[in-house]
């Protein structure tokens, strides 16, 4: 489950620094800004993602009847956070 995490964080990462260097960011404030949009938003995500499979199946099994409800609880989780970011200092996560 730690493994899944750090892919997911790092997938993410490399995914923005990659999106903002091309939006002409150099490297280095790329890979800041990556860090600092979602990292919150993102390690709650994976972590219900992945409490919520080791609830359902008993283990880190991923079956296919279990990959709905983590998307949903996966995408639920970080709303709280994204809100009160946006309503705190008027700032999105992403």
């Amino acid at each position: 489950m730690i493994l899944a995490i750090i892919n997911g964080l790092l997938t993410r990462v490399i995914l923005e620094t990659f999106i903002l260097i091309a939006q002409n960011f150099n490297f280095v404030n790329a890979l800041k800004t990556a860090f600092g949009m979602s990292f919150i938003s993102m390690v709650s995500m994976e972590v219900s993602m992945n409490l919520t499979d080791y609830y359902l199946t008993g283990g880190a099994q991923l079956t296919y009847w279990v990959v709905p409800i983590m998307l949903i609880v996966g995408f639920l989780t970080p709303w709280p956070y994204n809100y009160w970011r946006l309503k705190e200092f008027n700032q999105a996560c992403h």
